[in-house]
This record gives C-alpha cells, sequence and structure tokens, in this order.
C-alpha cells in the first residue's frame, strides 16, 4: 500500500513537471504531450477528386472537399459519386497504421464536413454513407474500432454551422437571400444536436471533436446561447474530451474552451501559454485533388511541427485519401520519412514545448525544452549546419552538464565552452541527420535565461531588426513587406523613434554599424544615431532614391540601401543595449529597416 501511495505521488509530480505550459487544463494534458496528430478529409467529395464534368474546381485554392458549393452540383447527382467508390479496398485501418508508423498519436476524421454527408449509420438522417452507398459501411465505426486497437486517440470533425444539403442550415448563398434564425434552430436541434449525440454515445472514447467555424460566432447566424447548449452536451457525454475554438468561442470568451486552432495552414508566430494547433496540408488541398502539384518538403514539414512545438503548439497534419481509400505516394512517402525522423528524434518533440526564449533568436534553427525533477533538456534543431564546426546557443544563464546528439545511442559528448550566456557547441562537418540534425543540452536544474538578447547569425554578426528588438514603444507603425516582399518591413520615420535591442559581444573589439533606409528627398535629412555603454556615433540620412522592384513590369519602388554609420569599440565580453535614435520631420520622411552590427577584422 505505502509502494502504491509513493507511486502515485511520484507519478503526479511527473506530471507536474513534464508539461511545459501553464495554462493547459487536465483534459488536455496528453494533447500538449502528443503533439502530433493525422487530419483526415474523406468523404463524397473525393470520388470526383477536384474535378466535375470536366470542369476543375472553380477557385483557385483548389481545395477540392468544397467542389459541391463550388461547381453548384446538384444533391441528386453528387450522391452519384458513391458509385464510384472502390468499397473493396476502402480499410480505415490502414489509415491509423499510417499515422501510427508516422509518429502521429491521434486522428480526426471528418465525420460531417459542409456538404452534411455523414460517415457513419445516423439515425437522425438518412443522408449518409450507411445508407446511401447500400454497403452499410459505417466508416467511424471501423476508424474507431482501429484507433482502438492500435492505440491511438480518435478525434471527430463536425460541420455545426455549415451544411448545404439541409436548406434550413447555413450555406454562402444565404449571404444573398438570408436564413431565418428560427429554421437554423430547427436545424440546430433536429440534426446537430441528435448527431452529436449520437456520435458521443456510439462509438466510446472521443478524444476531441474538432468544430470548424472559422470565424466569431457573432459574425454568423450561429447564437452563443446554441454553442453553449452543444458544448454542454460534450461535457455531459464525455467529460474528457477536448474542444477546439472553431466552435465559436474564443479561448479568452470562454476558459472552458480546451484549444485554440489557428487558421488553415498558419503557422505559430508567437507563444502561447495554453494548448494551440495548426492544420496543415501536405500539400494544398485538404480533399484528394487529382490535379494536386503544390507538394512541401519533409524538411518544410518537420519545420512546421519543430517551430509549433517550439512555441507550445501542436500541429494536426492532413492526408485526403482517394476514392479506393489510398494515399497518394507523395503524401506517404513524407509520413514515412517523417516517422523515421520522429523515431529518433521524438523525445524533442513528445512532451516537449518553449524554452524561455524568443524562438528567433538563433538563425541555425529552434530550441524546445522538456524539464522533469532531475533532468531537464533543451533540444537544438538544427535547420541549417554550419560550416565552421561551431554552434553558438545565447541567452542560457546556466552551463550544461552534458551536451551530445540526440541521433547517437551511447551519448557520446560534445566539447563545449560556456561563458556568462552563450555556450558554443564543437560539431563535426557533416549533420547527424539528412533532414534535420538534433542536439540535446542536459541541466540537473531548470536552465536560467537572459530574456531579450539577439544571438550573432550566421553570417558572424548581428542583425537588429523590427522583429527581434527589446523595446520599440510604436510597435503599430511597423509596415508589412508590401509588392510581393520587394518592399521590405519598415517604418516611416517624420518625428522621432527610439528603439532598444540587447545583444551579447563574446569576442571584444571594434564593431561596424550599417543601416538599411530609404531617403526619397534629393538632400540629406535629419539623423541616424547609435548609442552603446556611454559612445554614440550619428550621421545624416543619406538620399537612395528609387529602383525597379519587377523588370519591365512598371514596379518602380522606392529604393532601400545599406549605409555605413560607423565603428564602436566593445572593450570586453558581455551583454549590451544597444539604441538607435531615429529623427526627421513630416516634410522629409524616412522608412527605416534594419541595423547591422559586424566585427572589424
Amino acid at each position: 500500500m505505502i509502494k502504491r501511495v509513493i507511486f502515485i505521488v511520484l507519478t503526479m509530480l511527473l506530471n507536474l513537471f513534464v508539461s511545459a505550459q501553464k495554462n493547459t487544463g487536465e483534459r488536455a494534458q496528453w494533447f500538449v504531450n502528443d503533439r502530433f496528430g493525422m487530419f483526415i478529409h474523406w468523404g463524397l467529395y473525393s470520388s470526383a477528386e477536384g474535378v466535375w464534368k470536366g470542369e476543375e474546381l472553380r477557385n483557385n485554392n483548389q481545395y477540392a472537399e468544397w467542389i459541391q458549393y463550388r461547381n453548384r452540383i446538384p444533391t441528386e447527382e453528387y450522391l452519384n459519386l458513391l458509385d464510384r467508390f472502390d468499397w473493396e479496398n476502402i480499410n480505415p485501418e490502414e489509415w491509423v497504421l499510417l499515422a501510427k508508423e508516422s509518429g502521429m498519436k491521434y486522428i480526426t476524421l471528418t465525420a460531417k464536413h459542409h456538404d452534411g454527408f455523414a460517415l457513419w449509420n445516423s439515425q437522425t438522417s438518412d443522408y449518409n454513407i450507411y445508407n446511401k452507398s447500400k454497403k452499410n459501411r459505417d466508416i467511424v465505426k471501423e476508424l474507431a474500432i482501429a484507433c482502438k486497437k492500435h492505440g491511438i486517440k480518435l478525434g471527430l470533425y463536425y460541420s455545426h454551422w455549415i451544411d448545404w444539403h439541409d436548406p434550413k442550415s447555413w450555406d454562402h448563398t444565404k449571404e444573398i437571400y438570408g436564413l431565418n434564425p428560427k429554421l437554423f434552430d430547427q436545424y440546430w436541434q433536429e440534426k446537430v444536436i441528435p448527431q452529436m449525440t449520437e456520435l458521443l454515445t456510439n462509438y466510446g472514447e472521443i478524444s476531441i471533436i474538432w468544430f470548424d467555424m472559422w470565424i466569431h460566432h457573432s459574425k454568423t447566424v450561429v447564437t452563443k446561447d446554441q454553442l453553449f447548449q452543444l458544448k454542454n452536451l460534450i461535457r455531459k457525454l464525455q467529460p474528457k474530451c477536448l474542444i477546439n475554438s472553431r466552435l465559436g468561442l474564443s479561448i479568452d470568451e470562454d476558459s472552458d474552451v480546451d484549444f485554440r486552432t489557428l487558421q488553415d495552414n498558419q503557422l505559430g508566430k508567437e507563444k502561447f501559454e495554453y494548448p494551440w494547433q495548426t492544420p496543415a496540408t501536405i500539400a494544398h488541398s485538404w480533399g484528394f485533388n487529382l490535379n494536386e502539384s503544390k507538394w512541401k518538403s519533409t524538411t518544410s514539414i518537420l519545420k512546421a511541427l519543430i517551430g509549433n512545438v517550439s512555441l507550445n503548439g501542436n500541429l494536426m497534419l492532413n492526408i485526403g485519401p482517394r476514392l479506393d481509400g489510398s494515399i497518394r505516394y507523395e503524401s506517404e512517402s513524407r509520413l514515412n520519412d517523417i516517422g523515421d525522423w520522429l523515431k529518433i528524434n521524438g523525445a524533442s518533440i513528445y512532451g516537449s514545448g518553449a524554452y524561455d526564449l524568443s524562438s528567433n533568436i538563433h538563425s541555425w534553427g529552434q530550441m524546445t525544452y522538456k524539464k522533469s525533477p532531475n533532468n531537464n533538456k533543451i533540444f537544438l534543431h538544427v535547420y541549417k549546419w554550419p560550416l565552421n564546426n561551431e554552434i553558438k546557443v545565447y541567452g542560457i544563464k546556466s552551463k550544461p552538464d552534458k551536451i551530445y546528439s540526440l541521433s547517437d545511442k551511447s551519448k557520446e559528448p560534445l566539447l563545449f565552452y560556456h561563458q556568462d550566456v552563450m555556450t558554443k557547441i564543437n560539431i563535426p562537418r557533416e549533420p547527424f541527420n539528412n533532414y534535420i540534425s538534433v542536439i540535446v543540452m542536459e541541466y540537473n536544474q531548470p536552465p536560467k535565461s537572459e530574456k531579450g538578447l539577439v544571438g550573432k547569425n550566421f553570417e558572424q554578426g548581428y542583425s537588429l531588426n523590427l522583429e527581434n528588438y527589446s523595446n520599440f514603444s510604436n510597435k503599430k507603425i511597423v509596415n508589412k513587406k508590401s509588392r510581393y516582399g520587394t518592399i521590405p518591413k519598415n517604418i516611416l520615420i517624420q518625428n522621432q523613434e527610439k528603439i532598444n535591442w540587447k545583444i551579447y559581444i563574446d569576442k571584444p573589439g571594434k564593431y561596424y554599424f550599417d543601416s538599411s533606409y530609404s531617403n526619397q528627398s534629393n538632400h540629406e535629412v535629419g539623423s541616424l544615431e547609435i548609442n552603446v555603454d556611454g559612445k554614440s556615433i550619428k550621421k545624416k540620412f543619406k538620399p537612395t532614391g528609387k529602383t525597379v522592384g519587377e523588370p519591365l513590369q512598371n514596379w518602380e519602388i522606392k529604393n532601400f540601401k545599406s549605409h555605413r554609420i560607423g565603428e564602436i569599440e566593445f572593450g570586453e565580453s558581455g551583454i549590451y543595449k544597444v539604441s538607435v535614435d531615429l529623427k526627421t520631420n513630416s516634410k522629409n520622411p524616412v522608412s527605416w529597416q534594419w541595423l547591422w552590427l559586424g566585427y572589424n577584422d
């Protein structure tokens, strides 16, 4: 009995330390641990394969699952697509096996997409695969059995807002013709609630109900009361089931929503302390599209997964099986490659999350972090393998106990040197992995950090820009890239602006400062003053003129040009604050872009 109590206490302590996220409810602990899931878009649209009567989908986004709506296919003709399915070969267990082999821990299937067609034996509406296919197939049931058999968590996608089949529901032609809220509530009470009850009671444990209302309920016909009715139904019938923010309720509005869903293929850019996820495609379309050509590389998908985990996020990667249930080679090969990578490097993903540093501090790649009572690990995911046989890690005050390659089973130590907030690691010339190498930094205690630092990049200099500043009071004036990126991110200076950065100088000596800006006056204006540790250099903004963004397209744009500002000597290693004062007036505005700090050999 005493041993059992000790075991329970130790397990509770371990769970307390494993989660890297503060605002994670008990229901979602598995979610932030598992990190990687499979999305499956499969339905009637899979049989059309993105083409209807010789015409491709009427939208450049090529989302094949929208073909009924886009190409205005009548329901009776849409149902004829069932005759094309190769029922003898459709086996949902194969999808589960692929997910497991790929290192995915959960699956979410489109049980009912926007076409309103159910992939289970629904007693609420005969518009379902069991009744209409005449093959008595219940795909949700088959998938649920396979998931339980192979230890994969099951999630179900349900389109609650849009249903193109039910005239009482919303489809986007209602933006023209309108929809009586009473009719919508009739659809809600007679179809949504009963069908959700079926899914939540007939198929065992459901880990996620994934909704797809990508805008807030206030902009739709759906009411807040209806959403709470649906959420309460889930809480009653499946208390452990997770609900995503595309229910139509934001996490800020209702803390009982389990995780935030970003927009389709929108990767994380900032750290959140609550669970969140990106739904992403391997190519472009979600449903199978015969004309698909925009395939993402294995490396880019791995970067998406790592990048999200480094910011406390998940990735749910989509497959769109064909009408025979098969997976296109391009998808399967990438998933197999990712699975092979995770078999070696999965410890850097599963149970890992964000470390207490900005994710863009290092140009070589990104970090993930896993903590436990006696062993803390920072994983360095090296995207750009340096050829100078060293990697520098900035921002960690604590000295590592050990550093090694995650792919090295013997954990042979890598030589390293630690100084203040910089750790220099000696590495071989060849990377440890053909896709992304992972290096482990181990600590007995949670490693302490120095926030806000800008690290030296692969060019061996410091890029001080409008993304990695430590203090800038006027963030609203930042102009995004425009004209397809030919005009870079910049700020328009019309009076005075001041921006600060924090850097760590590991090599004392003279450093030069360059700055990029655009001055469209035909004479020098204003001033740019750099201050470091009581030393300053100052220059006026020189005219830069214009340039051509794209040849032969009348693409005339402001010229952003780099200028040498001057030199400042750093007498010793340490942390320094660098500030730039930008001054001009409204008659002579200047568009400013960045500072570059380089060592003067």
